[in-house]
C-alpha cells in the first residue's frame, strides 16, 4: 500500500510544475546527510584507529595460533596412521565378515531348495512318482519363493511343468505296460477265478483246466569264482508245466495274481493334476478295445466231429481247450473291472460295466451259437454246457446278471437233442443190421435172468414154463430198449444244473423220447422193412416186436 502511495507521489511530482523544487529540496537534504555523516566520522576516527592497531596484535597472535595448530595437525596425523591403517583393516574384516554371513544365509535358504530338486530327480530316477509330485509341489510352493532372487530359482521354476509333465508320460507308460500285461494274464485270472467258484459250487474242476505247454525257466547263472575269476557253466533250464504254476497260484484270489499299482498311481497323479478325466477316459477306451480283443473267439474253437478216430479226438480236444480258454479269458477281463470298480473311486462306474456286460453277452451268445452249431459230438456239448454254466457261476459271484447266457442253455439243448437222434439213427442201423430175427431161447435160469434185466417183460406163461424158454422177441427188443433208455440219460445228463423243475424236465424228456420213437426209429424201421432180404414172416416178427417194445413206453 505503501508503494503504491509512493509511486503516485513521484508520478504527480513529475507530472506536475513542481519538478524543479523537488530537485532542489533533494540536494539540500542530500547536504544535511553528509555532513552528519562526516560529523560521525570525525567523532569515532581515534576508536577506528585502536581497533585497527588491536587487529594487527591479534593477526600475529593468530599466525602464532596457526603455525601452532599445523603443528598439532602434523603430529596428529603421523600418530593416527597406524590407527587409520588398524581401521581399515577392520571395516575390511567387517564386510567380509557381512558378505560370509550373507552368503551363510543365502546357502542356508538355497540349500534346502537343492536338497529338495537333488530328492526329486532320484525320485524321478527311481520312478517313484506320486513322492516326486509332493516334491513338486513343496518346491515350488515353499522352498522356491525363499530364493526368487536367485537365478536359478527361475530356471528351476520353468522347470517344474516339465518334470511334471514328464511323471504324467511316465505313469502313462506304467498304465501302457500294465493293460499289455493284463491283457496276457486275463485268461489265467479267469481259470483261477472259475477254480474256486467250481470248488464253491462242488463241480469238477477238470472243466475249467485247460491243457498247458510246458515252459522253460532259466536259472541264475552262478557267481564267479572268488579266486580265479572263472565262471561254471550255467545249469539247464528247468522245464515246467504251467499247470503246475495255476495249482500253486490256486490258493491266492484271482486280483492277489495281478499288481494293480500302475493303475491307482497313474489315476491319482492325474487327479492330482488335474488331468482325471482324460486319464478315464484313455482307460475306458483301451479296455473297451480289450473286451473286444477277448470276446473274439480263436479260429480252432469250430469244429466238426464225424468220427472217432485218434486223429479226430485229438481236433475235438483242442477245440475245447480253445472254449475253455476263450470262457477264461473274458471271466478274467470282468473280474479285472469288477476289482477296479471297487477299489477306486469313479475309474470306472457301474453303468460302464454294465453296459461292458451287455455288450459282451451279446458278442458272446453269437460267438457260441456260431461255434457249437458245427458239433457233431455230445460229449463235447455235454463239456461246453459245463463251462458255460460254471462261468455263469463265476460271474453271478461277482455281481453279473447271467440270465441271458442261461438262456442260450436252453437254445443248445434243442441242437443237443438233433445230435442225440443222429448219433442213435446209427445205433439203431447198427441193431437192426446184426439181428437174425429169430427169437431168443434160454436153457438156464441164469440166462433167462439175463435176458428179463435187459427187457423188463411180464408174461406168467412164459414163467411158468420149463427150460429150454423161448422169448416171443429176438436180442433186436432188449439192445432197442437199453438204447432208449441210454438215450433218456443222455438227454438228462444235458438237463443237470440248469435249475429246471421237474415238470419241464419230464416234458423234455417226454417230447424227445417221442421223437426218437416216431421219427427216428419209425425211420429206421421204415429202411428195414423195405430191404428186400426179409421175408414176409421175417416182417410180421418185427412188427409183433414193435409192439413189445411200445408195451414199456
Amino acid at each position: 500500500m505503501i508503494s503504491i502511495c509512493f509511486m503516485s507521489s513521484f508520478r504527480a511530482v513529475y507530472e506536475g510544475k513542481e519538478l524543479s523544487k523537488f530537485r532542489i529540496r533533494l540536494d539540500d537534504k542530500i547536504r544535511n546527510h553528509d555532513r552528519e555523516i562526516e560529523r560521525m566520522c570525525n567523532f569515532h576516527y581515534q576508536g577506528f584507529i585502536d581497533s585497527i592497531r588491536e587487529l594487527l596484535t591479534v593477526r600475529q597472535d593468530a599466525a602464532k595460533l596457526k603455525d601452532e595448530v599445523q603443528q598439532v595437525d602434523q603430529h596428529l596425523q603421523e600418530s593416527c596412521v597406524p590407527l587409520m591403517t588398524k581401521g581399515e583393516e577392520l571395516v575390511k574384516c567387517r564386510r567380509i565378515q557381512g558378505n560370509i554371513a550373507t552368503a551363510v544365509e543365502s546357502l542356508n535358504l538355497c540349500l534346502p531348495v537343492l536338497e529338495m530338486y537333488r530328492k526329486l530327480q532320484e525320485q524321478m530316477t527311481s520312478r517313484r512318482f506320486y513322492p516326486a509330485l509332493k516334491t513338486l509341489e513343496q518346491l515350488e510352493h515353499t522352498y522356491l519363493p525363499r530364493v526368487n532372487s536367485h537365478w536359478f530359482a527361475q530356471t528351476m521354476a520353468d522347470d517344474i511343468p516339465k518334470q511334471r509333465e514328464s511323471i504324467k508320460e511316465a505313469s502313462m507308460s506304467d498304465l501302457k505296460d500294465f493293460l499289455e500285461n493284463i491283457r496276457k494274464h486275463s485268461g489265467k485270472i479267469g481259470e483261477v477265478a472259475m477254480l474256486h467258484a467250481a470248488e464253491q459250487n462242488n463241480m469238477d474242476p477238470a472243466i475249467v483246466k485247460a491243457t498247458r505247454k510246458k515252459i522253460k525257466k532259466r536259472r541264475a547263472p552262478p557267481p564267479p569264482n572268488p579266486f580265479t575269476g572263472e565262471v561254471d557253466a550255467p545249469p539247464p533250464p528247468v522245464i515246467q508245466d504251467e499247470e503246475d504254476e495255476i495249482e500253486d497260484s490256486a490258493e491266492l484270489s484271482a486280483q492277489d495274481l495281478i499288481d494293480f499299482s500302475p493303475v491307482y498311481r497313474c489315476l491319482h497323479i492325474y487327479s492330482v493334476l488335474g488331468d482325471r478325466e482324460r486319464f478315464e477316459t484313455y482307460y475306458r477306451k483301451q479296455r473297451w478295445k480289450q473286451a473286444r480283443l477277448s470276446l473274439q473267439p480263436p479260429s480252432n474253437m469250430v469244429m466238426s466231429i464225424k468220427d472217432h478216430t485218434s486223429g479226430q479226438q485229438q481236433t475235438e480236444h483242442e477245440s475245447l481247450d480253445s472254449f475253455k480258454r476263450y470262457f477264461h479269458d473274458i471271466v478274467g477281463f470282468f473280474v479285472v473291472e469288477d476289482h477296479i470298480l471297487n477299489t477306486t473311486q469313479g475309474l470306472v462306474n457301474r453303468a460302464y460295466i454294465d453296459e461292458l456286460w451287455e455288450m459282451a453277452v451279446s458278442k458272446l451268445a453269437a460267438s457260441l451259437r456260431t461255434n457249437t452249431v458245427q458239433c457233431k459230438d455230445t460229449s463235447m456239448l455235454l463239456d461246453v454246457k459245463n463251462l458255460i454254466i460254471l462261468f455263469c457261476h463265476t460271474l453271478r459271484g461277482y455281481g453279473f446278471s447271467v440270465g441271458h447266457v442261461l438262456e442260450l442253455l436252453l437254445e443248445m439243448r434243442d441242437q443237443y437233442n438233433d445230435v442225440l437222434t443222429r448219433q442213435w439213427v446209427d445205433i439203431f442201423n447198427e441193431i437192426f443190421s446184426e439181428d437174425n430175427y429169430t427169437p431168443i431161447y434160454v436153457e438156464s435160469i441164469e440166462e433167462y435172468t439175463a435176458i428179463v434185466t435187459q427187457f423188463p417183460i411180464q408174461d406168467e406163461n412164459l414163467e411158468r414154463e420149463s427150460f429150454p424158454k423161448r422169448f416171443p422177441f429176438s436180442q433186436f427188443v432188449p439192445d432197442v430198449y437199453n438204447q432208449v433208455k441210454a438215450y433218456i440219460n443222455a438227454c438228462l445228463k444235458y438237463s443237470a444244473d440248469l435249475h429246471l423243475s421237474h415238470t419241464e424236465i419230464d416234458d423234455m424228456i417226454r417230447k424227445s423220447t417221442n421223437l426218437l420213437l416216431t421219427r427216428t426209429l419209425g425211420s429206421c424201421l421204415s429202411s428195414l422193412i423195405k430191404k428186400p432180404s426179409l421175408t414176409l414172416l421175417q416182417v410180421s416178427f418185427i412188427l409183433q416186436m414193435l409192439l413189445i417194445i411200445a408195451v414199456p413206453f
